[in-house]
């Protein structure tokens, strides 16, 4: 017969075990990262822009690690499962073994970034400043570096432009180098992540 007890109700949203969602920017582009965990089935489902790349079902230990790899350049992600409390998981994301905020921190450091719009497209130019290497919307762009009086240029062609990468020292130590991308002869300002 129907049962008048009350039902224990647990905060889980029945259409989906969704238990997090990051967003990261990498060279290649800016990746989205999503984590499925069913705290009743154990089951881990990892997608990365919307495609599963990792699936776990039941799992009977509800806490530890997955490790994935990210974007073109293979970067290495983890997803921490710890338990807070009873039913409360959290769930944190590395990349590179850095949390994500470290990871975002230190990415300022060794990258810069350029967001424009080129004949009614939107272009993320990203400059890893260690190697000098330039991405345009996920692509490795074929470049020409030279050295000019006050430091470098690295040269490369979006569409009909020229574009220069240019790396002037910035005369203070902590500031170090000041890279500054030039399309055409016009300075575009850096976008901050």
């Amino acid at each position: 017969g129907s049962s008048s007890c009350s039902q224990p109700v647990f905060n889980i949203r029945m259409s989906s075990d969704l238990a997090g969602v990051w967003e990261v920017a990498l060279s290649d582009g800016v990746h989205r990262i999503e984590f499925e965990h069913g705290t009743t089935t154990g089951k881990r489902v990892i997608s990365v822009d919307g495609k599963e790349i990792l699936r776990r079902d039941w799992m009977f230990k509800l806490v530890g690690k997955e490790t994935f790899s990210v974007g073109k350049s293979d970067t290495k992600a983890t997803i921490n499962i710890d338990a807070v409390s009873g039913f409360a998981y959290e769930y944190t994301l590395e990349i590179n073994g850095k949390s994500l905020k470290q990871y975002i921190e230190n990415r300022s450091k060794v990258t810069s970034t350029w967001v424009l719009n080129l004949d009614g497209t939107d272009c993320r130019v990203v400059l890893e400043k260690d190697t000098m290497d330039v991405w345009c919307n996920g692509q490795k762009i074929e470049t020409a570096g030279e050295f000019v009086d006050d430091g470098t240029e690295t040269h490369f062609t979006l569409g009909d432009h020229n574009c220069c990468v240019k790396a002037v020292s910035s005369g203070k130590r902590r500031d170090g180098i000041i890279h500054t991308l030039l399309v055409d002869g016009t300075e575009i300002s850096e976008c901050t992540e």
